[in-house]
């Protein structure tokens, strides 16, 4: 085919040239002859193409003010072909392309559903939402203050070591308060939530959280918490004893007991664990509960003056009204692992299966 030469560039005289070529490629695909290689060649092909010489002729020796509308019409030009071959193509291939068979069964499509951990976890939180608890989220790499200093660890505590706390790398330099860590719990983001937010606050955390643990059947470096904050005025031991004693109520059933027994946490004072009676034995006595009729769920207790202290010097820091006034204002906390509630209420032995990502195992709770 030879290209002539362009002498009328206005819109009409182009959009003529352009049909003319566009109505040579149709008919060379539509003839009986047509072989796909070999037209290809001819009008794709880089240095003799047809294409190529239309590029060269009309739109490379366009004066400038034409080029835009050539290069619009060439571009159309080129698809149009492209997208025509690629349907004969398909053809040439056995592909149905210009009918739909509507007596062919349909593609079933399979619907993913929850991880029992996140459904677990949304369970947990639903619970506390019910109560009126705002949910709280936070950053899992954390600095050594939101972690630690600020929810009263001292320097020496055990929990700051390395053997338990998996530390960011070159941080020697830093301040010890500025150091980056992977959080080892939750509690950060209550801290975070009061620097923010004035009392009351009532916060239910839920989240990832890291520590330096050897994987076995019941510890995984990599873990689930669902923590709580209430503070607001005239917040009693009562009010932490009720709230829990409900929410184990609502998750596991209305014939829950709950115990409290005294415990230490440094962030609270007083602290205790929490049991609730037996969910498999109801209390009797079984293997999963060694016989005791209870199993050891939680720990809670009152927040620490001390850490209101350390949220109120943070707060002046910031350029912010200190209003964690511990004559006028309390609150309490409690946090609990979302893992073992969810191998305790789906019947998992090994903690492991949870991370493993093996679809035997996930296809079980689809």
């Amino acid at each position: 085919m030879n290209i002539p030469q362009l002498t009328d560039f206005s819109e009409a005289s182009l959009d003529a040239a352009f049909a003319e070529v566009r109505a040579l490629a149709e008919t060379a695909i539509t003839a009986a002859s047509f072989d796909k290689e070999q037209f290809r060649l001819e009008w794709l092909g880089r240095k003799q193409g047809y294409l190529g010489q239309i590029s060269d002729t009309w739109l490379k020796a366009a004066p400038v003010e034409a080029k835009k509308l050539i290069g619009q019409r060439f571009n159309a030009l080129k698809q149009t072909i492209e997208e025509k071959l690629a349907a004969e193509t398909l053809l040439d291939s056995g592909i149905e392309i210009s009918g739909l068979d509507i007596t062919l069964p349909g593609t079933a499509q399979r619907l993913g559903v929850e991880h029992p951990l996140v459904k677990t976890m949304a369970e947990i939180v639903s619970v506390f939402q019910r109560m009126g608890y705002s949910v709280g989220l936070g950053p899992e790499v954390e600095t050594d203050f939101y972690n630690f200093e600020a929810l009263n660890f001292p320097p020496n505590h055990p929990a700051r070591d390395t053997q338990d706390t998996l530390v960011v790398d070159a941080q020697d330099g830093k301040p010890l308060r500025d150091r980056l860590l992977m959080r080892t719990h939750t509690s950060p983001v209550q801290i975070r939530s009061m620097l923010e937010q004035a009392p009351p606050l009532r916060l239910v955390i839920p989240g990832k959280v890291h520590r330096n643990d050897a994987a076995d059947a019941t510890h995984s470096p990599v873990f689930h918490q669902v923590e709580g904050l209430c503070v607001d005025t005239n917040i009693t031991f009562s009010d932490l004893k009720g709230t829990l004693d409900h929410a184990m109520k609502a998750f596991f059933g209305s014939a829950v007991k709950t115990r409290f027994f005294p415990s230490f946490f440094p962030f609270t004072e007083p602290s205790a664990d929490v049991q609730i009676s037996c969910i498999f034995c109801g209390g009797k006595g079984c293997r999963k509960c060694k016989h005791s009729g209870w199993i050891e769920l939680l720990g809670c207790g009152m927040v620490d003056p001390a850490v209101f202290a350390s949220v109120n010097q943070r707060r002046i820091e910031l350029g912010r009204e200190p209003v964690y006034d511990t004559a006028r204002i309390s609150g309490f906390a409690f946090g609990m692992g979302v893992d073992r509630i969810a191998m305790m209420k789906y019947g998992i032995s090994d903690i492991g299966l949870l991370y493993s990502g093996d679809m035997r195992f996930l296809e079980q709770f689809a």
